[in-house]
């Protein structure tokens, strides 16, 4: 039920307490709809469903987020905080090339747990300003994650910054491919990436299993 936010919208006059308290409890009503949203169906859903999921009317929406970059940089500002987080922890790691892979697994694991944050990371979006500032800090980060790992002898020398752009890319498309049937495809995906991005006798981590072909067979034909 959406709760009034203004005199015309309830019976009689209210404290301005009372519209703070009910206008903070909306929007935080709109912020959990949105992740909910977001996270199981991607960032193509509507701003009208997020106010039926929340329960509010579109008017009750629209004065908290007048755009959906609006709503998608609240929705997603602690995700953009723990991806530049995950550039500083590689960046404090005593071993650069252990730093890199940690780093390509813990972004690729972030995009499997949200399939929005998925696409927040393989779209820009020039009006949520904060969302880009952080994607804008945490890129500069692994360009000093790329050039302490080539310093090792780990890396290849020919990576550059933009394949990791592919790699979400490509993490993003598996994990829409498979994530109702097999969730964990994305790891062997990793996996055989960071094989590649290693130079012959760098230490690299155990390959993951392979998603069984029956949860191969089924995502491919859920995506007939």
């Amino acid at each position: 039920m959406d709760i009034p936010e203004t005199p015309s919208e309830s019976q009689g006059e209210r404290s301005p307490t009372s519209k703070r308290a009910d206008a903070e409890r909306n929007r935080e009503r709109i912020l959990t709809a949105a992740r909910k949203l977001y996270a199981s169906e991607g960032l193509t859903i509507s701003m009208a469903a997020v106010a039926r999921e929340a329960g509010v009317g579109k008017a009750t929406l629209f004065r908290h987020f007048t755009t959906p970059q609006q709503l998608i940089d609240a929705v997603f500002a602690d995700s953009m905080d723990a991806y530049v987080d995950a550039t500083t922890e590689a960046l404090a790691d005593s071993d650069p090339w252990h730093g890199f892979v940690r780093y390509i697994t813990s972004v690729c694991e972030m995009q499997a747990r949200d399939r929005g944050f998925a696409d927040v990371l393989t779209l820009t979006f020039h009006s949520a300003k904060a969302l880009e500032e952080r994607r804008t800090q945490a890129y500069h980060g692994f360009l000093e994650i790329i050039d302490r790992a080539k310093v090792t002898g780990h890396l290849q020398t020919d990576f550059v910054s933009e394949d990791l752009i592919l790699v979400l890319m490509a993490n993003a498309g598996v994990l829409s491919a498979t994530a109702n049937d097999a969730p964990d495809s994305w790891q062997r995906l990793i996996g055989h990436l960071l094989r590649g991005f290693a130079s012959p006798g760098a230490p690299i981590p155990p390959m993951p299993p392979p998603p069984s072909s029956d949860s191969l067979y089924l995502a491919m034909k859920r995506a007939e």
